[in-house]
């Protein structure tokens, strides 16, 4: 994974900067700026950590994964598994790609091509908020993350926005993963 230093920086200037859309409803939101975040430090956590750290992802709502109304969670698309939910231990180690939404969309199928892409992408569907039983919409973030002896590991995080387009989120993960120069 190539590291851009100034990425997230131009992310944050970018967000701060487009006054058109919201990027959260009030502080206890999670923002795309922190999804994105999140979800590349996950990457980059357990491409470091190896197979030990998905633990570090499994159940528990006080870890550094979990935040606001968000956190990380961790798949394969090749085994067909949830590997790891911070939130939702009844998940891990079921399949995945069968799996749908509340309007019948098979979530985790757009999940693993987005994520196949090199800068990941946002995949839009119907999940309930923590702590709701009723859906909502959630557009999360997924992003690949190479681990030792299984290559096809990836992770993601959401936010609940009602307005906010994958193509519009994705046009902002582009201008993060594009060089930025300093300011002086």
């Amino acid at each position: 994974m190539e590291k851009h230093p100034f990425a997230l920086a131009g992310l944050v200037l970018t967000l701060g900067t487009t006054p058109a859309m919201t990027w959260a409803a009030d502080a206890d939101s999670a923002t795309a700026a922190e999804v994105v975040a999140k979800v590349r430090e996950a990457a980059q956590y357990l491409n470091a950590k190896g197979l030990a750290g998905f633990a570090d992802f499994n159940n528990n709502k006080d870890s550094r994964w979990v935040w606001k109304d968000s956190y990380v969670f961790v798949y394969s698309c090749r085994d067909d598994v949830m590997i790891a939910h911070p939130l939702r231990p009844d998940l891990v180690g079921k399949p995945i790609l069968q799996m749908r939404d509340d309007k019948d969309h098979p979530l985790f199928q757009d999940m693993c091509k987005a994520a196949a892409n090199p800068d990941g992408g946002w995949v839009e569907y119907w999940w309930p908020k923590p702590g709701e039983a009723k859906a909502s919409r959630k557009i999360s973030y997924v992003h690949s993350a190479p681990v030792s002896f299984k290559s096809d590991i990836q992770v993601g995080a959401g936010i609940y926005d009602d307005t906010l387009t994958p193509a519009d989120l994705s046009k902002i993960v582009e201008e993060s993963a594009k060089p930025q120069k300093a300011v002086p």
